[in-house]
């Protein structure tokens, strides 16, 4: 395996949203299930029992729970078998606080019984200080806490409680940590950079192009981005995380640019330096040309999921209310997202608070993520993207279900 940066992550796929149409739209009605295929082993995974702290055992069960306790845990503890495993994952990143709660069906697939997701701008500020604010805090905790009386509402088998970039960066990080299990009950963990990349592929990958020989994915988070150049020469194989071939993450998302530069009043000027900084940051990425005969061919192509992605599809829809169904395995030629930016560059702060996808909740950052997107198609310039409307919270699902063999076939071999 050629040299990678900082490590390979491994990690497991999620699904092609029926009737999505390359350079089309998904289809409206499109079914709730969602795709996945199995993780590499050893995909580490915690659990805890309804969001709460729990100690857990080596098999990282939560005690008391054996080996072939895969079914859903009654309200006394007794275990339904004829009851699917209910499963929940949470995502708190530097901007959005995320929650899904998932139960397996097919193999490869599970459908999604409740969902959650708030902007908290939980790393508001930490550019200039280097440590969380009260408010930041404050408004993440709330968010935590619907999030807990949802756990808690649900017979969870088990979960997965996340956090990223925020808490890596900020000095009281830990401390933020153990203040939301006091007061919430949820036991979150801060996971490394290598691992965040890992569950972007797992979430999102198989949205890839099964015609593609090499991808490069992206994530444009609020604090880093994610990226993972995928080498898809050879036979198909759905677990395409070991085909990763490099990876980084840059130490710049849309909240600590828009703090850097500005997100109100951009200019064309100040725009390019956005973009100008951000390709500065990837030329040190030393594994960026592993896809060099690949990058711009029609057997290349981008894959993006992050809120700057789904923005630019829901504005080119021209969506009156944000539809996940229509954007979620959209695709985009080059051409339409060079006019996308362009336009909504184009837009003053008051333009972009009015339009219906991007909000006065996004306005103030919607260039910055634009920017890192302007450098990501710079170095690697393809003649498509794809948009995912999913990421570390499937892929979190994805990884637990497989670990827990919710997916074997009845002759002992894994589902898909």
């Amino acid at each position: 395996m050629p040299q990678q940066d900082k490590g390979k992550p491994g990690g497991a796929t999620a699904g092609v949203p029926r009737g999505a149409r390359k350079y089309g739209r998904s289809r409206r009605g499109e079914p709730s299930e969602a795709k996945s295929a199995p993780a590499a082993k050893g995909a580490d995974s915690a659990p805890a029992a309804k969001g709460v702290a729990r100690p857990a055992n080596q098999n990282g069960r939560p005690q008391g729970a054996s080996a072939s306790d895969n079914g859903a845990r009654g309200r006394f503890g007794a275990v339904d078998r004829d009851k699917p495993p209910m499963y929940a994952a949470l995502d708190l990143g530097t901007n959005n606080c995320r929650l899904l709660i998932a139960v397996p069906t097919r193999p490869g697939q599970f459908r999604v019984v409740d969902a959650f997701s708030r902007i908290v701008r939980l790393g508001e500020g930490l550019g200039r200080t280097g440590s969380l604010s009260r408010g930041a805090m404050d408004r993440a905790t709330a968010a935590l806490a619907v999030c807990a009386q949802k756990l808690s509402a649900r017979d969870v088998s088990r979960s997965r409680l996340i956090a990223t970039e925020a808490c890596r960066a900020a000095a009281n990080g830990a401390e933020f940590i153990e203040e939301v299990a006091e007061r919430t009950g949820l036991s979150l963990e801060i996971v490394p950079r290598e691992t965040e990349a890992r569950l972007a592929v797992s979430g999102c990958g198989s949205l890839i192009d099964r015609k593609a020989r090499g991808a490069v994915l992206f994530d444009i988070g609020g604090g880093s981005s994610e990226i993972a150049l995928l080498d898809l020469r050879g036979p198909h194989t759905r677990r395409l995380a070991s085909r990763i071939v490099a990876w980084t993450s840059l130490p710049v998302g849309v909240v600590t640019l828009a703090e850097r530069h500005g997100g109100r009043n951009v200019t064309p000027e100040l725009f390019a330096k956005m973009v100008d900084e951000t390709v500065e940051m990837i030329a040190d990425f030393p594994d960026r040309d592993a896809l060099k005969d690949l990058v711009g061919t029609e057997n290349f192509h981008l894959l993006g999921t992050s809120g700057t992605v789904t923005t630019l599809a829901g504005v080119h829809l021209g969506l009156e209310r944000y539809d996940r169904r229509q954007v979620d395995g959209l695709w985009l030629t080059s051409e339409e997202a060079d006019t996308l930016v362009d336009r909504i560059a184009g837009w003053s702060f008051e333009e972009r608070v009015a339009n219906p996808c991007i909000g006065s909740d996004r306005a103030d950052l919607v260039l910055a993520g634009c920017a890192i997107f302007e450098a990501i198609r710079r170095v690697w310039p393809a003649r498509a993207l794809r948009v995912a409307d999913r990421g570390l919270r499937e892929g979190l699902l994805t990884e637990m279900m497989v670990a827990d063999g919710v997916w074997r076939r009845r002759d002992g071999r894994r589902g898909n």
